[in-house]
């Protein structure tokens, strides 16, 4: 493994035997590399298959002709992985999350929203529709009891109406209502369309953007820290490398290393500063925020599922509720009531006609040729896999701290003659500190 590290860390190849490893070694990571690159594309930023395998291909022989020519090139890409580790690479995690979310919760959240429109629908339709046919009910009462009112009038002949019915205004026509209720459940269903395709569209631009940003940022932020690295001597120089320890025990100042030992880092040692620690604490409380958002946009999932399928299962449940109207009609007859109230006699009059009736009716509110699409239940293995990311996103929390000093140890192994300047600048400044003390 260390030779094989050595070949592929070195500036030019010493012999042919070095240049066909070297070449080997580009094109296993290349291969792997463009595998991922066209399963990221494909599974997390939804392209096509055909887009994703040019693209895929296209990076990676790119890829392959960068890492095998360029020496600075290969230091930079080593040290993108240890990047991965760290906020970069959990943005990169963060949009997966987010895209999983939103293309397996949204429309699961909008179908039963839209089972439960349907139920409303549904219920008012059959509702309205018995209302509209309980009007027949009215109009036949109403006319029996006119027939009655016109009975005892024809029995005395006195001034009568000429005709004792109620007038009695029906809607005949339902089919404008229907009309209304089924334009509105349209417009409805089509809002709602037209919010998931916005929702899914905006989410996967923004997916995209942060995803190419992220990926940019990485390349950028690992050229820059060799940048860095190559051209300050002070920039990141904190470590007690086996360079620098050969250096204090050749010049017989040891002592230097144990003394200082406070403001060093072993870049091998697991030990996190204070500093280190505090800032892993503010990252993870971070990342906690984001986890909740996601488990309110889950929970909604499940809600909406409990609460469409509790809908579908009332309403198929709902009996009809039976409607009686009970008119009792009682009429008399006085003669010269005003003068038998003066005499105070009793008299309660001739009775003409009493008439009282029931009518029954039966308001049904479901019904079975309602067309309710099932609600959908909300798919577990998102859960499990947003549960998984999240896990491997607090690990990389506390890796981060790690994951410099990886890309430290890196830079070193490809650039040695320099590695051993800055062992000796940190040599000569950790020195002159001893000797001010």
């Amino acid at each position: 493994t260390a030779d094989l590290w050595s070949v592929y860390s070195k500036p030019i190849p010493a012999n042919g035997r070095e240049l066909w490893t070297l070449f080997l070694q580009c094109s296993c990571v290349t291969a792997v590399i463009g595998g991922l690159f066209y399963n990221w594309l494909v599974a997390s930023l939804e392209y096509s298959w055909h887009l994703s395998i040019a693209m895929a291909v296209s990076f990676s022989l790119l890829l392959l002709l960068t890492l095998f020519l360029v020496h600075p090139a290969r230091c930079v890409f080593s040290m993108i992985m240890p990047t991965l580790g760290t906020k970069q690479g959990r943005k990169l995690l963060l949009s997966t999350c987010i895209m999983i979310v939103v293309v397996n919760v949204t429309p699961n959240i909008i179908s039963n929203i839209k089972t439960i429109l349907q139920v409303i629908k549904c219920i008012c339709k059959n509702s309205s529709e018995s209302l509209l046919n309980s009007t027949a009910l009215l109009e036949t009462a109403s006319w029996e009891f006119g027939d009655a009112i016109q009975e005892n009038v024809h029995s005395i002949n006195i001034y009568r109406p000429m005709n004792g019915h109620f007038q009695f205004s029906l809607l005949k026509n339902s089919s404008l209502i229907y009309q209304q209720m089924h334009l509105a459940g349209e417009k409805i269903g089509r809002d709602f369309l037209a919010v998931e395709v916005l929702v899914k569209d905006s989410v996967r631009v923004a997916n995209k953007l942060v995803a190419g940003f992220s990926v940019l940022y990485l390349c950028f932020e690992s050229t820059w820290y060799l940048k860095n690295y190559l051209t300050n001597l002070r920039f990141d120089n904190l470590y007690v490398t086996k360079k620098l320890e050969r250096l204090a025990v050749d010049r017989k100042a040891a002592h230097l290393l144990v003394g200082s030992s406070k403001n060093l880092i072993r870049p091998t040692g697991l030990k996190l500063s204070r500093e280190e620690v505090m800032l892993c604490l503010v990252q993870a409380m971070l990342l906690t925020v984001a986890l909740m958002l996601m488990l309110v946009v889950v929970a909604m999932d499940h809600f909406a599922f409990s609460v469409a399928d509790t809908a579908v299962r009332k309403a198929a449940q709902f009996s009809v509720v039976p409607v009686t109207l009970n008119i009792k009609y009682n009429a008399k007859i006085r003669i010269l009531p005003f003068l038998l109230k003066l005499l105070q006699l009793p008299y309660e009059g001739l009775p003409l006609q009493d008439f009282e009736r029931s009518y029954h009716h039966y308001l049904t509110f479901s019904s079975a040729h309602c067309r309710i699409s099932p609600p959908m239940p909300p798919n577990p293995s998102v859960l499990l896999v947003v549960g998984l990311l999240f896990c491997i996103l607090y690990v990389t929390v506390f890796l981060e701290t790690y994951a410099h000093r990886l890309c430290r140890k890196i830079a070193g192994s490809f650039f040695e003659s320099w590695e051993e300047k800055r062992a000796l600048y940190l040599y000569k400044k950790l020195s002159r500190k001893h000797k001010e003390e």
